[in-house]
């Protein structure tokens, strides 16, 4: 890729549905999340019912799971802007990048369903209190009891398409990114290329890294009060970031906040 090329594809209209559908994943995950946790805060604690677990519980699957499709689909749109810029007005057009969205969402709707029915089939005898701030998977399986392995089983292979293969192909996609980069020329077209992956890598490393460690490993093998921190950094950390880490590439803001400064 030489310069030439970059320059055309820096002109040509960007697609904006998947950073909108992922500012409304991260509002979804918000609300379903934060305003129980400053109740909880200010009050040292707090009561649910049972249908306001059930329903917190399956939102905060649905933004999570599409959040990390999202983040799929806006590797592979960042892949094409830099390995093949002629070809990305052609191929990352309105209609497949809605494609993507949707595909998203209803990957993550019925995921999270899925996972709402095999967890809140368990046979819960109390003390029906949860040890988090908020109704996630592991906190709920500690109040059943019933036998819920077949449920934490099935938890950890449907972790494979959405968590672990999705960050294999962002891997991928980012290593020939590098190679592409690498091939440039000159250091200004090698800065212009990676600020346009940059806000997008500091996201996936936040937020990919915290879930692999809270879903993919054994509630067993890790304390859970480091997983509370870890919950805290992509319920909460990684929401507020993602306006401020994407605004920023936007020189007007990058302008206006050193005039402030």
């Amino acid at each position: 890729m030489d310069d030439g090329s970059w320059m055309m594809i820096r002109k040509t209209p960007s697609k904006n549905c998947h950073l909108t559908s992922l500012s409304l994943a991260d509002v979804l995950l918000s609300t379903s999340i934060t305003p129980n946790l400053l109740w909880l805060l200010l009050n040292g604690g707090g009561t649910i019912s049972a249908t306001g677990c059930i329903t917190q519980f399956y939102f905060y699957g649905v933004s999570v799971v599409s959040e990390f499709y999202l983040l799929t689909a806006m590797a592979y749109d960042r892949y094409l802007a830099i390995c093949s810029p002629l070809h990305y007005a052609s191929i990352m057009g309105f209609r497949l990048c809605l494609y993507l969205s949707l595909c998203s969402w209803g990957l993550a709707l019925i995921i999270s369903l899925f996972m709402n029915f095999l967890t809140f089939n368990l046979q819960f005898c109390g003390p029906f209190v949860i040890d988090h701030y908020f109704c996630d998977f592991t906190p709920l399986l500690k109040l059943s009891c019933s036998d819920y392995k077949a449920v934490e089983l099935t938890n950890i292979i449907l972790d494979i398409p959405c968590i672990l293969l999705p960050f294999c192909f962002i891997i991928y996609t980012y290593v020939s990114i590098g190679l592409a980069i690498l091939r440039i020329s000159s250091t200004e077209g090698r800065h212009k290329a990676f600020s346009t992956c940059s806000s997008h890598l500091i996201v996936v490393c936040m937020y990919y890294g915290s879930m692999i460690i809270v879903y993919m490993v054994p509630s067993k093998a890790h304390n859970f009060n480091i997983n509370k921190i870890l919950s805290l950094l992509y319920t909460v950390g990684t929401p507020f970031s993602n306006p401020i880490v994407y605004s920023l590439r936007n020189k007007e803001i990058k302008n206006a906040l050193w005039k402030y400064i």
